[in-house]
């Protein structure tokens, strides 16, 4: 089942003293983010990113199209009641403790008392608050204002979380705490929503992610489909004989900047049209006697990836 789903979107803003010039934000955005997936929404600054989550949250009213979360009109409160959010930059009051804090934003999301008093102690012990309960707001570290944002977020145990920025300024160590969270919510069966411009920790985290350029969808899929380098492959084997080095033939070359950890290893780079070449090329490895350790399909990271992308001139 979905947990949300948008078609045809679009977004147009008014702008200048008068009113008379346009902005389109979105054109015509169509994708679905199934229950119990980490989503990552990538795009340059401008591409239309947060116009499409304050859509999705029901901040905004689209031009065009539609935007459902599970099978609700985004912004329904049947919708509202099953979502959690965690802006960038938010601000709590710094003269507020965590635990006011939590009851406050408790509060607003209508969350009962009874409620809030038995899970305001839960989630700060989950999210290494615990302790800190009655410290005010002012004296918390970035990462500690991060996990105290994902403690508000949590308080109406919702089904879809909209996390925007989750480790912006956050050490290395904070981040690997609030993405093992991420993972363990997953976990729980819940979809993450996940909008940030740290490539390395969208890579480490999602399992389908979109692009979005200039207010349209320009690629979506898996990380692994969308970094895969179509066709060629890293080989970890024993040194090839002389015959197979200095065969033209044969479509397999020493890597660049290769070095196994292994000295009586080497590592080569295969290019095969389909997977018959490849195996041909595994036999006549094996024929020779050479011993291979692994093959795995080359990779680009998903930075490198992404640019590619936003750097290729639009078709328009």
């Amino acid at each position: 089942m979905s947990a949300l789903s948008v078609s045809s979107l679009s977004k147009t803003y008014r702008t200048g003293v008068l009113r008379q010039s346009t902005v389109r934000a979105l054109d015509g955005v169509s994708l679905e983010v199934e229950e119990g997936a980490i989503f990552g929404l990538l795009g340059p600054n401008g591409a239309g990113k947060t116009t499409l989550v304050k859509i999705l949250l029901g901040l905004v009213h689209p031009t065009s199209g539609t935007a459902r979360l599970f099978n609700q009109p985004a912004g329904a409160p049947a919708a509202r009641r099953r979502i959690g959010f965690v802006p960038e930059n938010h601000r709590f009051p710094g003269f507020f403790t965590a635990v006011q804090t939590l009851h406050a934003y408790g509060r607003l999301a209508d969350v009962p008392r009874a409620t809030r008093k038995e899970r305001i102690p839960l989630l700060l012990d989950r999210l290494d608050l615990d302790g800190r309960g009655d410290s005010k707001v002012k004296t918390f570290s970035k990462g500690m204002l991060q996990r105290l944002g994902l403690a508000q977020a949590l308080l109406n145990e919702p089904d879809l979380l909209f996390l925007d920025e989750p480790t912006g300024g956050v050490d290395p160590v904070g981040r690997r705490a609030i993405r093992d969270i991420v993972v363990e919510l997953r976990d729980e069966g819940k979809t993450i929503f996940l909008n940030s411009h740290l490539l390395s920790e969208v890579e480490k985290v999602c399992s389908q992610i979109a692009i979005l350029r200039d207010g349209s969808l320009v690629r979506r899929g898996s990380v692994e489909e969308l970094t895969a380098v179509e066709r060629v492959y890293d080989l970890v084997a024993t040194p090839l004989p002389d015959a197979l080095q200095s065969d033209p033939d044969l479509p397999l070359e020493p890597a660049p900047n290769g070095t196994p950890t292994d000295p009586a290893l080497q590592q080569y780079r295969v290019r095969a049209d389909d997977r018959a070449t490849l195996n041909a090329v595994l036999d006549r490895l094996r024929g020779a006697d050479v011993e291979i350790e692994s093959i795995t399909p080359l990779r680009q990271s998903l930075e490198d990836y992404f640019i590619d992308v936003v750097d290729t001139p639009s078709s328009s």
